[in-house]
């Protein structure tokens, strides 16, 4: 296997992991520091700008609105393929 395809898994094996605990986190104070951090890694896998998700809202189930450090702000969600997207607002 090629070292560009095996990066490219590991890249998804990351994102996967990293999505199932941002869509299983329920909207709780306590979980707000952990949902901030695995935004910050979605949009961040996606090759999108942002740096730090500060702050998040929830629009509905597996969809929410991160707001980074720099102001830039991605609605991120599960589209109808079953993938995650972020696109900015």
């Amino acid at each position: 296997m090629s070292k560009r395809i095996e990066a490219k898994k590991n890249k998804t094996g990351a994102l996967i992991l990293v999505m199932s605990t941002f869509l299983a986190a329920p909207s709780r104070a306590a979980d707000d520091a952990s949902l901030l951090k695995d935004l910050s890694a979605v949009i961040a896998l996606l090759g999108l700008p942002c740096g730090q998700v500060v702050k998040a809202t929830r629009l509905k189930d597996n969809d929410h609105l991160a707001t980074c450090k720099d102001k830039s702000r991605y609605r991120v969600f599960m589209n109808s393929e079953g993938r995650v997207v972020a696109q900015r607002q």
